[in-house]
């Protein structure tokens, strides 16, 4: 009965590797959600932000202090929607070192899961160590993509949630082979003392990562959820905006999940 109490524990653990990708995603204990997402990519630079994507029309739109080009050409607006244009560059600009923050904190945290898991359950002092510089490493480069693009005021949309999937699910399958397989050895062995010693840092480990990674996880999830609100703001922005496009179709940069379904169904009835 205890050798197989043990081995149940090995489904619990590959959640906690897991968990640390969940944590770098906002996807906590703390439900996220947010209505609101944009097909732009956004570059923000002193001299404005322009908007672009490869599908769709347009395909690029500038702003900077109240003046509009669109797909290169620039666009007669009131004085009323000057002040909206200028107004939504602005919230855009404080919008974009946020998202970095989080990003940075996210990373950190799905690392620090990882860290603690190898740590607490890898036997092997060399493998272990191996391991904990390759996280490292890994850990390393995540920052200095984020350094590299929101701390750069450039907001690829899609780019930066996959690199981040991509990174830690290639360190997840790396780290669940050694430390299951550690586990698996110390629960098959029969030695009264290595069982002893696998449920001390199978249940150290549940209590750690408990402190350590789920409420900070719990909070990075709430400061992601306060700006949506922010989104939101910029949607409703952009649903004032007086000027049209040369299709007669008002500006939209940022869509609601209704939005994008509505113009869904209505290409699909064409």
């Amino acid at each position: 009965m205890r050798r197989r109490g043990l081995l149940s524990c090995l489904p619990v653990l590959a959640l906690a590797l897991t968990g640390g990708v969940q944590a770098s995603g906002f996807h906590s204990h703390h439900d996220f959600q947010c209505p609101y997402s944009t097909d732009y990519d956004v570059q923000v630079e002193p001299g404005g932000i322009a908007f672009t994507r490869h599908d769709g029309d347009p395909g690029e739109v500038f702003m900077h202090d109240g003046i509009l080009r669109v797909d290169g050409h620039e666009v007669s607006v009131s004085h009323a929607d000057a002040v909206r244009l200028r107004e939504y560059e602005q919230q855009v600009r404080d919008l974009v070192p946020a998202v970095a923050a989080i990003a940075r904190d996210g990373v950190d945290i799905g690392y620090a899961a990882l860290t603690t898991v190898v740590a607490t359950l890898s036997e092997d002092a060399d493998e272990r160590t191996r391991l904990l510089q390759e996280l490292r490493d890994r850990h390393a480069d995540a920052r200095h993509h984020i350094d590299d693009t929101l701390g750069r005021g450039t907001w690829q949309s899609g780019d930066g949630a996959d690199f981040f999937d991509h990174d830690l699910q290639r360190t997840v399958a790396d780290m669940v082979g050694t430390v299951t397989g550690d586990v698996v050895k110390d629960a098959l062995s029969g030695d009264p003392n290595r069982l002893a010693a696998l449920k001390a840092r199978t249940d150290s480990l549940d209590t750690t990562l408990d402190k350590a990674i789920n409420a900070p996880a719990d909070k990075l999830g709430e400061r992601a959820q306060a700006l949506c609100p922010q989104l939101g703001q910029l949607q409703q922005l952009q649903q004032q905006f007086q000027f049209r496009l040369a299709n007669g179709e008002r500006l939209q940069l940022i869509s609601t999940d209704k939005e994008r379904s509505d113009k869904a169904s209505q290409y699909a009835q064409r």
